[in-house]
This record gives C-alpha cells, sequence and structure tokens, in this order.
C-alpha cells in the first residue's frame, strides 16, 4: 500500500487513524485525507501531522458522493488502497435527518466502490462499520461476525446497506476488501455530540447531563486507539473477504459512565457551577425511538486470527480522555464554534422525565 486514501480523516476515528499509523506503525507510504469538513470534521485535529509528515500526508477536500471528484483524486493521486471512515454517524440525528446519512454511508460508499473497481492495480477497500447493524441483545450474548443484521434506527440501516454493498463488490467483482464492525469508540479528538465527551464538558460547565430512559441501556466501550490498531492489523493480515468484530471487552451502562465522568471533573477542580456535585446535573429525559438495549461483541475471531486485544482498559481509557478535553479546551471551543452545536442545545429540551 503506497498511496492509501482515508476518507473522513477529520473526524474523530479517522484523525486518530491517520496519527497512529503514521506516528505508530512501519506504514511507508503516502495517506490521502479526503473529507468534506461537514460539521464533525476539523482540520485543524491534524496541524502538527500537516507539519512533521508533509512528504506523506495530503489533505484533499471532497465529497465521497461526488464522482467526478472521487475519481480525479483516485487518479492524480494513484491511489491503491483505501480506509472508509467518513459517515454521518450519530443515530438522533439520523432520526430526525434521515436522507443525508442514506446519501452519505450508502451513496459515498457505493462510488468509493466504483472508483476503487475502475482502479488498475487496485490491493484493498476496508470498510469501517458498527456493531449497530447487528440490532439490539438482551442481557446475556454477544454479536458475533454471523450475527443477522437487524438495524434499529435510519443510521445503522444505512451503515447495513453499505457493508452489504462492499462484500457484493467482492463477490462480484472480486475487489479485494476487509471490513470491520466495532463497538462504541470514545478518546480524544471526538465531537462533542457523543455521550463522553458531551458529558464531560456539560459538567465542566455546569449544563444539564441528559440521559436517555432509566439509563440502563449497556455499551461495550472501545479506546479509539484499540480501534486504529485493530483496523491497521485487518488491513495488513486480515484474510481477504472477511469481517472481523473489534469490541473493547467493557459493557457498562450509560448512567454509571455518566455518573463516573461527574465524579472525574470534580476532582479535577475545574468543574464552573456552584453545585455540590456535578451529579445534580443529571437529567433522565425521555427514551430515544428505537433505543438499542445492549451491545456487546465477541471479537475472539480477531483475538485469534491476528493476535489483537484492546490494551486500554476503561479505568485507564476514561482517565485519558476526560484529561485530554480539560487539556484541549480551545480545540473544543473551535469545533463548537459551528452550528450543529445549537442542534445538541436544544434537542433534550422539554425531553425530561
Amino acid at each position: 500500500m503506497k498511496n492509501l486514501l482515508v476518507t473522513g480523516g477529520c473526524g474523530f476515528i479517522g484523525s486518530n487513524f491517520i496519527r497512529y499509523l503514521l506516528e505508530e506503525t512501519s506504514f511507508s507510504g503516502r495517506i490521502i485525507n479526503v473529507d468534506n469538513l461537514t460539521y464533525a470534521g476539523n482540520v485543524s485535529s491534524l496541524d502538527d501531522i500537516q507539519r512533521n509528515y508533509s512528504d506523506r500526508y495530503c489533505f484533499e477536500k471532497a465529497d465521497v458522493c461526488d464522482p467526478a471528484a472521487i475519481n480525479e483524486i483516485f487518479k492524480r493521486q494513484g491511489i491503491d488502497s483505501v480506509c472508509h471512515f467518513a459517515a454521518e454517524s450519530h443515530v438522533d440525528r439520523s432520526i430526525t435527518s434521515p436522507e443525508i446519512f442514506i446519501n452519505t454511508n450508502v451513496k459515498g460508499t457505493f462510488t468509493l466502490l466504483e472508483a476503487a473497481r475502475n482502479q488498475a492495480g487496485f490491493l484493498l477497500f476496508h470498510h469501517v462499520s458498527t456493531d449497530e447493524v447487528y440490532g439490539s441483545l438482551g442481557k446475556t450474548g454477544f454479536f458475533t461476525e454471523t450475527t443477522p443484521y437487524a438495524p434499529s434506527s435510519p443510521y445503522s440501516a444505512s451503515k447495513a446497506a453499505s457493508d452489504h454493498l462492499v462484500r457484493a463488490y467482492f463477490h462480484t467483482y472480486g475487489l479485494e476488501m476487509t471490513l470491520s464492525n466495532c463497538s462504541n469508540n470514545y478518546g480524544p479528538f471526538q465531537f462533542p455530540e457523543k455521550l463522553i465527551p458531551l458529558m464531560i464538558l456539560n459538567a465542566l460547565n455546569g449544563k444539564p447531563l441528559p440521559i436517555y430512559g432509566d439509563g440502563t441501556n449497556v455499551r461495550d466501550w472501545l479506546y479509539v486507539r484499540d480501534h486504529c490498531k485493530a483496523i491497521w492489523m485487518i488491513m495488513e493480515h486480515g484474510r481477504r473477504g472477511e469481517t472481523y468484530n473489534i469490541g473493547g471487552e467493557c459493557e457498562l451502562e450509560n448512567r454509571h459512565i455518566v455518573e463516573r465522568i461527574c465524579d472525574m471533573v470534580d476532582q479535577s477542580g475545574r468543574a464552573v457551577h456552584s453545585h455540590a456535585s456535578s451529579r445534580e446535573l443529571i437529567r433522565y429525559v425521555k427514551d430515544r425511538p428505537g433505543h438499542d438495549f445492549r451491545y456487546a461483541i465477541d471479537c475472539s475471531k480477531l483475538k485469534d486470527e491476528l493476535g489483537w486485544k484492546p490494551e486500554e482498559s476503561f479505568d485507564t481509557g476514561i482517565e485519558k480522555s476526560v484529561a485530554w478535553y480539560l487539556d484541549n479546551l480551545a480545540w473544543v471551543a473551535n469545533i463548537e464554534s459551528g452550528e450543529y452545536l445549537e442542534w445538541i442545545e436544544t434537542h433534550y429540551k422539554g425531553q425530561e422525565k
């Protein structure tokens, strides 16, 4: 892989992946980061990478749904491999605005697949997906790579459709591919619409901490660097045509996550509010439509075949995450200047139980 196209590289996981690849692996090729810089994309997240790796990293502003732009980049940059992160990913937003999820997640994936299959010497298309395509679990059991798809939201349905497209191009056209379905990520550079950064920043600033339903929904939490390491192992050594589940092996109820964050922010001594405890800011709100109860990943295939395992426990990962946000409030202020934060501020109003 000499010319690797990373889509959505200015987003949360994409920027961490680019950073990991250039700073911590033996990868010696070039990375071409294609991002349309929608509300969650922040080119400044990679300012230091641009400075330190200017001969091996370049940024191209383009929409993955634009065939002309994507085909031109493939030809001009000599793209021989793709790691596809670019996606609309916030479940709440997919409920209120589903069309953009179909466009970006389905049409965008199709556009990239077409460019890849028409590119001479193309080596690998890796598609990054989610465990939400599998639907919801009860109190027991785990998702495996053979679990039937049963998406519950427009977001997960759009990701399920894109997964099927990638596999179809492997079977129909012989396009070399790998696919990964991951559990909930957290860590540096995550846009503060997602649970963990939203709760850190709201607790810091004395804003309400909204929790859906009774807070007992369970998620498996995966530190973003562990995810990036798994993706690269799959791209380098995974069997072509195969799917690998990536999980953090860390199941926690949403309410316990929020309570833990409250305590850590309070212990930092940097909270800007008059409450005795940030836990006083917790508000239980009307549950989200189609809210899956529990996700849990069986990642034994990845561990057995490639020798991967998560390096961060939730204790170490959440400590690093809280510290990063508290130490990078200028980055937060920059990304929060976008109009989408107004949606977050208003979304939960009137929903308190």
